[in-house]
């Protein structure tokens, strides 16, 4: 299941940014915490803007990119783990090639609370 969620996690960011990061694993931390690391994610844009130094300009846009992709980052993970996403958090290190953490916690098994997906669409 870990390796399905790093596939299908890698294939969003390059249906959403144009290319997926050459590396990519995913980690359970803890009963309800599912970790996503991604390397070397920046496009050859992104790279640009590190060498100009707009490292502030650059996570404030793929923050924003990201968020505006929560249902297509969220979905596989219900879908593989038959929980639903309670809170998704991302981050990104433009100093180092863009390394990439997203965090999916999760409700408990059998909750019936609502899925990060459809508090986003409020």
């Amino acid at each position: 299941m870990l390796q399905a969620i790093s596939n299908e996690i890698v294939r969003v960011f390059k249906d959403q940014f144009g290319r997926g990061p050459t590396k990519a694993r995913t980690e359970w931390a803890g009963r309800d915490v599912i970790v996503v690391v991604l390397e070397d994610t920046l496009t050859p844009a992104e790279r640009s803007l590190v060498v100009m130094g707009e490292h502030e300009r650059l996570r404030e846009t793929r923050m924003f990119f990201q968020y505006a992709s929560l249902r297509e980052l969220c979905e596989p993970i219900e879908r593989l783990t038959g929980r639903k996403v309670r809170a998704f958090t991302s981050g990104m290190d433009t100093k180092v090639e863009g390394l990439s953490i997203e965090t999916f916690v999760l409700h408990p098994d059998g909750s019936d609370e609502p899925s990060r997906i459809e508090v986003s669409e409020d």
